[in-house]
């Protein structure tokens, strides 16, 4: 594994989307689109104010600064806007693996494939750069779309985690868990992601 990629500048770049590191001064933008109530239904928090945006800012790196993630700013080169945030999380040096996830875009750039094109670029690099040997998925088990969308990548659905985390309410939400493992990367990659 090349862990030392994790203590770069990672840019990724396909026909469709930019990523770039969230440290980086265009996070500020993401305050366009990013009190839509809609987006943090599934996410474990809420986004009402200046000072939640601040804190979420500040959270994002401070766990990068510690090792926890990797996070990412997307962008829609068809706009040049900022479209969302995502990150490789649940960084596991010893068994070689990752979470992508923690993934939101704002509304008018859902269901426009730029999702997909995101997940193919941090696939790719996962696998074929860095050398994880499994990266994982995981959405709330009502979450029907992003469900299907973590489907259409190709990962296999594992099972469902119990009380896997707490909504803003204080209620315990089930996530339903994804992965793929690096012996079928190339495959899954030919299949599922033929035109990049």
């Amino acid at each position: 594994m090349n862990l030392e990629l994790l203590n770069t500048t990672i840019q990724l770049e396909n026909d469709r989307v930019l990523l770039l590191p969230f440290k980086n001064k265009r996070n500020k933008e993401l305050k366009n689109i990013i009190f839509d109530t809609d987006i943090w239904t599934y996410m474990g928090m809420t986004m009402n104010n200046e000072l939640e945006f601040e804190n979420y800012l500040k959270n994002t790196l401070n766990d990068q600064d510690m090792g926890v993630c990797y996070p990412f700013l997307i962008i829609d080169k068809r706009t040049d806007q900022v479209a969302g945030s995502t990150r490789y999380g649940y960084l596991n040096t010893t068994s070689q693996k990752c979470e992508i996830g923690w993934t939101w875009y704002g509304t008018q750039f859902q269901g426009t494939g730029l999702n997909h094109a995101c997940k193919y670029e941090l696939l790719k690099f996962g696998f074929e750069s860095i050398g994880f040997r499994r990266i994982q998925f995981s959405a709330d088990e009502d979450n029907l779309r992003s469900q299907r969308a973590i489907e259409k990548l190709g990962a296999k659905k594992e099972g469902l985690f119990r009380n896997n985390y707490i909504a803003p309410n204080g209620n315990s939400r089930n996530d339903v868990y994804y992965s793929i493992i690096k012996e079928e990367w190339n495959i899954t990659k030919a299949e599922n992601f033929p035109d990049f």
